[in-house]
């Protein structure tokens, strides 16, 4: 059988594109266990889906989406069902909200979890039963019990009235990484992809950036932060496994940078270190590499900084998100001090790395006074970097609980406006007006970016000019641009149900 695994395009603001670490572990599982397997990423193919499958009839289709692409994923879906494949779904959004789309005719099967043995047990169960249809357009039934046996699935069984929606029990977490096949890194158009710094650092020429994932999940529970796929559990990578993975990196596929993608890679502080001294001990430190995703500040000290620093290591980030204490211990529940945070910072500068900071704004109960002290905080920090986000509410964290139980106003159409990468309030809940938050945001970006020091450095790189256009763009979005709210007199009915007030388009 051959099998295709696609994610579609994301049509954020953010441009900047690296390899999908999912699609590859699949496939990096698919293949140890002797599968054709073939990756489309839909944000660097020149081609559309439909004329790639028109092409390669693949028996299989595989489709990782997150919530705000769940639309995009379902077309995909559609558009693989209708030259004969079986289509599966997977990734964040199908773990949270199985039953929507295993109830549409273009889905399949639904992967919920982490799903690298999941989709090899699919594929034995396939020769075994491949599912019958009533039509090309509907959905399969199967009737096998090793589909009963697959744990994290979700499917239609056969039965007297064509077929009913089982799902089977949740697939515990893994505990041994090491035994999970390394991601297909060779199987990307590595050469489509931009380099792994934000929009703002503009571009390496001829760069091969590939990511790495050295643990999985987070311990901590930010009421923001949806990780439905690695959990609430740390588990981490040998070292030696991680070096093999990286020297496979940088000495085969001859890697420009390299990006390390945890939720949070420094959470055993001896583990880190012992991570950057192997990089050093095997020569593996000649290619630059970055913290994508926030350090966080709990687990630091200069030593720390100085091996990521002789390892190789160019930036740090941290999850700073806001400058009030009382926010971040009552409402985003980060478990963090802004002295520790201005300590990380401190220690990261002393040792010479770049810094950048990852703030929020809009949370339930901030208020301009908050918000203000958030600017103020990261005008302190002054990090190489700053990203601020405007607060998205995802279904299954506790940020989407408040917004339920506090009758908060979401302003949604449908899931693909719940993007974080937005310059859009995505509710308003009592004297926090979405008018407020975008204010605030918009006044962040103009007092970090517009001072005159940061101007000239900015203007003084070669991108700013060689791509001028989007540059000029990318300012009216961030300093500039006020939304105008569309209203309506009925308001289309949302994609999900609950207790929240009144959804507006």
């Amino acid at each position: 059988m051959r099998i295709l695994l696609a994610s579609p395009e994301s049509k954020l603001w953010n441009s900047r594109q690296h390899i999908h670490m999912g699609l590859g572990y699949l496939a990096g599982a698919l293949r140890a266990a002797g599968y054709d397997v073939e990756l489309y990423d839909a944000a660097v193919e020149e081609e559309p889906l439909s004329d790639v499958m028109r092409r390669g009839r693949y028996d299989v289709v595989g489709i990782s989406s997150p919530t705000p692409l769940i639309k995009e994923a379902w077309e995909a879906a559609r558009v693989a069902k209708s030259t004969g494949a079986v289509t599966i779904l997977g990734g964040p959004h199908l773990t949270i909200e199985p039953n929507e789309s295993i109830h549409r005719p273009e889905v399949d099967l639904v992967v919920r979890g982490e799903g690298e043995a999941a989709i090899v047990e699919i594929m034995q169960a396939l020769e075994l039963d491949a599912g019958v249809q009533k039509s090309s357009l509907s959905p399969r039934v199967f009737e096998h019990k090793a589909w009963s046996e697959i744990l994290g699935l979700s499917y239609r069984q056969k039965d007297g009235n064509g077929g009913h929606v089982v799902h089977n029990p949740n697939r515990p977490l893994r505990e041994d990484l090491d035994s999970i096949p390394f991601p297909a890194h060779d199987m990307f158009k590595i050469e489509r992809y931009t380099n792994l710094q934000p929009l703002t650092d503009g571009l390496i020429p001829h760069s091969r950036s590939y990511t790495i994932v050295t643990s999985r999940g987070c311990p901590f529970k930010c009421t923001f932060c949806s990780k439905p796929v690695t959990g609430d559990t740390w588990r981490a990578r040998s070292v030696e496994n991680v070096i093999a993975e990286w020297r496979w990196l940088v000495e085969d596929l001859k890697a420009t940078e390299i990006g390390v993608t945890d939720d949070i890679w420094n959470r055993d502080i001896k583990r880190a270190k012992e991570l950057c001294r192997r990089l050093i001990e095997e020569g593996l430190n000649t290619v630059p590499w970055i913290t994508i995703h926030g350090m966080k500040v709990n687990f630091t000290d200069l030593e720390l900084f100085q091996l990521m620093k002789a390892a190789g290591a160019k930036r740090v980030g941290f999850g700073v998100e806001s400058g009030d204490q009382e926010i971040l211990n009552k409402v985003i529940r980060k478990g963090q001090t802004l002295d520790q945070v201005r300590q990380a910072f401190r220690d990261a500068k002393a040792a010479g790395l770049e810094t950048m900071g990852f703030f929020i704004f809009g949370m339930p109960h901030e208020t301009e006074e908050t918000m203000e002290k958030t600017i103020r905080f990261a005008l302190e920090l002054e990090p190489d970097l700053a990203h601020f986000m405007i607060v998205s509410p995802y279904p299954g964290t506790r940020l989407w609980e408040m917004l339920e139980e506090e009758g908060a106003e979401i302003f949604s159409r449908d899931w693909s406006d719940l993007a974080i990468q937005d310059d859009k309030a995505h509710f308003q809940l009592g004297d926090l007006t979405a008018e407020l938050v975008e204010r605030k945001w918009h006044e962040a970006y103009r007092r970090f970016y517009l001072r005159p020091s940061r101007l000239a450095r900015r203007l003084a790189k070669w991108d700013t000019w060689r791509h001028a256009p989007e540059r000029l763009q990318d300012a009216v979005r961030f300093f500039f641009r006020e939304r105008k709210r569309p209203t309506s007199a009925t308001p289309p009915q949302p994609e999900w149900s609950g207790k929240a007030a009144r959804r507006v388009g």
